[in-house]
């Protein structure tokens, strides 16, 4: 399994937000997590990102315990997230806030931008040739010189997925992509999430709209009141009377 997380419980005071959660990924897996809001999706994203404590519960990722990681060690083991508001840069280019997440360590050293010019020039060039990759595979490339504040709402939700890409990612944490987002681009993010899956890249996707999952996902979870409720496939989560029952009293 690339993600393990074994019993996750989060507590807010005397609230009880993730109620032991146990979630699996596999390699290369796109999942789905449903639910209305307050069902502690985005809870659960946060213990998993580790933007937020867990009061019990284990996290493996690709074979190392992560449970009391830091966010930036999770990341440097290939796991991004995006949030459900966009925290583009906004007074960077859209290309700028690419090359910003990107993965340079070994020439950010001031002994190696010295004596490594040459080496480290080579790899800007291959930076700006993977950044424009990943913009053309989300359909920003006529905006790579355009401020990111000046970008829509869907544009910039394409830009936070590009930039998550930048930074060679095995599995990426999607919090949300659709909500806010034109029905017209709804479909085209679709398009492009399909895109990265099949680039080898594992995508959790968390979206209380279940029928936005329903044709992209291959395994779906739902969750309520901090607790799994139902998984499986789609067609399978979508005829369970709890799933029914949670969503507007038994109207998916």
């Amino acid at each position: 399994m690339l993600l393990e997380a074994s019993s996750l419980q989060v507590d807010f005071d005397r609230f009880r937000a993730v109620d032991r959660v146990d979630l699996q990924l596999r390699e290369g897996e796109l999942l789905g997590i449903a639910g209305t809001n307050g069902a502690g999706k985005s809870t659960v994203f946060g213990a998993i990102a580790g933007q937020v404590k867990l009061s019990s519960g284990a996290l493996r990722f690709a074979g190392t315990d992560i449970t009391h990681m830091p966010v930036h060690r999770r990341a440097r083991l290939g796991l991004a997230r995006t949030f459900q508001v966009p925290r583009e840069f906004g007074q960077l280019s859209v290309r700028d806030n690419l090359l910003a997440a990107a993965r340079n360590d070994q020439y950010e050293t001031l002994f190696a931008a010295w004596f490594s010019r040459r080496a480290a020039h080579h790899a800007d060039v291959q930076l700006l040739a993977e950044a424009d990759r990943w913009l053309a595979l989300t359909g920003l490339q006529a905006q790579a010189d355009v401020l990111a504040s000046r970008l829509s709402g869907g544009q910039k939700k394409l830009l936070e997925l590009s930039r998550a890409l930048m930074t060679r990612p095995r599995c990426i944490l999607l919090d949300e992509p659709f909500a806010g987002v034109n029905p017209v681009l709804i479909d085209r993010l679709i398009e492009v999430l399909r895109a990265v899956h099949s680039e080898g890249i594992a995508l959790i996707i968390i979206e209380h709209h279940l029928q936005a999952l329903k044709s992209l996902v291959e395994r779906l979870v739902v969750m309520d009141q901090g607790r799994i409720i139902a998984q499986g496939s789609p067609r399978t989560v979508l005829a369970d009377p709890r799933v029914a029952e949670a969503y507007m009293g038994g109207v998916v």
